[in-house]
């Protein structure tokens, strides 16, 4: 008889130049890392290719791991910047277009939420984040960059919120 097949969380910070990922697989003795990386959509270059190369990428990681859940950073952008709210936007439409091909749900959370459920506050700096993503999955180093920390954080949050639910 064939092992259920493990459960998956992907946990995506969205970037157009790079967009972060972590995937959590489910034990029964918590969350553990079963992988991370980034994403690159380039610098430079017609917009169209850039989101091309971030959906392509982000559809290799969810058919070689099959998550049951995506988690994704909200959008977020200062007043002053509303260019990178609609650059992000481009971004976070191309890879929520990937997980509802491949039939994957997909969960926002705000940044200030993921780091007050990993750290207690919602004003966490990175590198207080990156010791909580390295405490939590009992990691030797930190994770870097600090997107894949990012994304492994949104992807632990959507583990702890289920957990409540």
């Amino acid at each position: 008889m064939n092992a259920p097949a493990a459960t998956h969380v992907l946990g995506v910070d969205p970037g157009l130049n790079v967009t972060g990922y972590g995937v959590v697989e489910l034990t029964s003795r918590g969350p553990r890392l079963a992988e991370a990386g980034v994403v690159r959509g380039g610098r430079g270059g017609a917009i169209e290719s850039r989101l091309a190369k971030l959906h392509n990428g982000l559809v290799e990681v969810i058919d070689a791991f099959k998550p049951e859940a995506m988690s994704l950073e909200e959008l977020y952008s200062h007043y002053a910047r509303p260019r990178t709210a609609i650059l992000m936007g481009h971004a976070r439409g191309v890879l929520c277009l990937a997980a509802y091909q491949a039939g994957v749900p997909v969960f926002h959370y705000a940044a200030t939420q993921v780091k007050r459920m990993l750290t207690g506050s919602g004003r966490a700096p990175k590198s207080q984040m990156q010791h909580a993503i390295q405490r939590e999955l009992g990691l030797r180093t930190f994770p870097e960059p600090s997107d894949v920390a990012d994304a492994l954080a949104i992807a632990l949050c959507h583990c702890y919120s289920r957990e409540k639910s």
